[in-house]
């Protein structure tokens, strides 16, 4: 199955928000392509892309005590 991630999209908001350090929370399912999606972002923007290792069970799940410009959460759900 293929998802959008809408990784131009990200990028733009990254870039957007001239963020240096951003962190990707992302689901067990998607943690496989970790690698493959820090490096797209990273071709894109400037920032130093970091994964968040540890859980993502949805929105209300949010690392505290982070030291990051901007944390981008990819989820399952589409949010309009």
């Amino acid at each position: 199955m293929n998802y959008d991630l809408e990784l131009d999209k990200v990028a733009s908001e990254i870039n957007k928000a001239s963020a240096t350090t951003v962190m990707l929370q992302l689901p067990d399912g998607l943690k496989p392509k970790a690698a493959e999606i820090q490096d797209m972002l990273k071709q894109k923007t400037k920032a130093r892309i970091i994964i968040w290792g540890g859980s993502c069970f949805g929105a209300c799940d949010v690392p505290s005590n982070l030291d990051v410009d901007l944390l981008v959460q990819f989820g399952h759900s589409e949010w309009k």
